[in-house]
């Protein structure tokens, strides 16, 4: 992460069987439902990446020098 980076929120909606899965497993972990649904998430996008599921939205350094 560079300086500019950022954390963005994300709401999500969930069967209440899955929230009450996910609750469970992060009480289970001694952590915050929210962080660990941050962490499967990028996990879940890491191994979609790895795989070729679809192509990294990056930005060019033209399109980051613009926001200047």
């Amino acid at each position: 992460m560079n300086g500019r980076d950022v954390s963005k929120k994300v709401y999500v909606t969930l069967p209440d069987t899955v929230q009450e899965d996910l609750e469970g497993w992060a009480d289970y972990q001694g952590r915050p439902t929210a962080n660990l649904a941050a962490y499967l998430i990028e996990l879940g996008i890491r191994e979609a990446k790895a795989k070729g599921e679809f192509k990294t939205n990056q930005k060019s350094p033209a399109t980051e020098s613009k926001g200047k």
